[in-house]
């Protein structure tokens, strides 16, 4: 017994002096069209805990356009990046060759938005306009012109210019430099939320469904790092339902990790931001086990939609951009106690 006792304390004193297991670390970076949506779930992955669950690390970076969150993926300068895919697809045949892994958004990102009170009631009036845009040719570019085209306006009809964001681009919008936003609509989304601003909104009839914002890595990082990426992907999940379903901790969450002042104004603003996007979000089905599932049937046809627009120089089928591998992993736990467990975080 004492030999035992011996025994079982020298085990005791070994498990304990082992040290932590140390976080993997992942490196992402947002675009400038994903950065609303990428920091609020960053963020609630970040401070509520899913990451340090899952044992990761994760530090994130912004850069200025999805062209170049493209390019730093594909050069391995970065592990992850969240951008809308056009680059993807545009640049395949330039050996642009990335995987979309995870699917942020249910519906089509872009949007062309007017004030409520601007002349312009349909397509036909965007003629001899100029819109703007956050950041020269945008990809946005491609849908509307499609859009408008429809309606008779073709492109040489109208033309654009980068207004960038926030106070910027209201006033582009508000003194009349440009007619309307060629924008994502969850940036309009937010003018709305924390300004008095409001859009009329045109939506391409056609792609309105193609969810076209997504996680992106590089086969070879995917490979390489596919445990960790699996676990990152869960941690998105979680965070992802946990917007949906505790929105007002998301929101503080939110205005925490920015680095800006904590107050009920700064909150309430963010929580009216995501009570607006509940349906822009990858959460909007909480007890859905494809949380996060890039749609192949719908980037298929986008695809094809750039390519005969003259977007794309060759027809790229999705496959050859896309990835599920991680989605039944990162959705493989207890979706209805993880909602109990959300709502009742403080």
């Amino acid at each position: 017994m004492i030999k035992s006792l011996a025994l079982a304390a020298v085990i005791a004193l070994t498990a304990f002096a082992q040290p932590a297991l140390a976080d993997d670390k992942l490196l992402i970076a947002g675009g400038s069209t994903a950065t609303g949506f990428f920091e609020v779930i960053e963020n609630t992955a970040q401070l509520g805990g899913f990451y340090k669950e899952e044992h990761l690390s994760v530090e994130k970076q912004y850069v200025g356009s999805a062209g170049l969150a493209a390019q730093l993926v594909a050069s391995g300068k970065v592990d992850i990046a969240t951008f809308s895919i056009e680059p993807i697809i545009i640049g395949y045949d330039k050996g642009v060759h990335l995987l979309a892994f995870f699917s942020q958004d249910p519906q089509y990102d872009y949007a062309l938005g007017v004030l409520v009170n601007s002349p312009i009631k349909t397509l036909a009036d965007f003629k001899g306009t100029t819109l703007g845009e956050i950041a020269s040719n945008s990809p946005v570019e491609y849908s509307v012109n499609a859009m408008l085209a429809g309606a008779g306006v073709r492109k040489s009809d109208i033309s654009y210019i980068p207004i960038g964001t926030g106070a910027q681009a209201i006033s582009a919008l508000t003194s009349g430099k440009v007619a309307g936003a060629a924008f994502p609509s969850p940036e309009l989304a937010l003018y709305e939320a924390m300004t008095p601003t409001r859009f009329r909104y045109f939506r391409h009839p056609i792609l309105k469904d193609v969810p076209n914002l997504a996680y992106v890595s590089s086969p070879a990082t995917i490979q390489a790092k596919s445990e960790i990426f699996k676990r990152f992907l869960r941690a998105h999940v979680k965070a992802s339902i946990f917007v949906r379903e505790n929105p007002l901790v998301a929101a503080r969450y939110f205005v925490q990790g920015a680095g800006m002042k904590v107050t009920d104004e700064a909150v309430q603003n963010e929580y009216r931001l995501l009570m607006l996007s509940q349906d822009q979000l990858a959460g909007v089905n909480p007890m859905s086990n494809k949380i996060g599932e890039v749609r192949v049937r719908e980037l298929d046809f986008y695809a094809k939609f750039l390519y005969e627009n003259g977007a794309a120089p060759t027809l790229v089928p999705a496959a050859n951009f896309t990835t599920n591998q991680f989605i039944a992993y990162g959705n493989d736990f207890d979706h209805a106690a993880f909602i109990a467990r959300a709502k009742a975080m403080k």
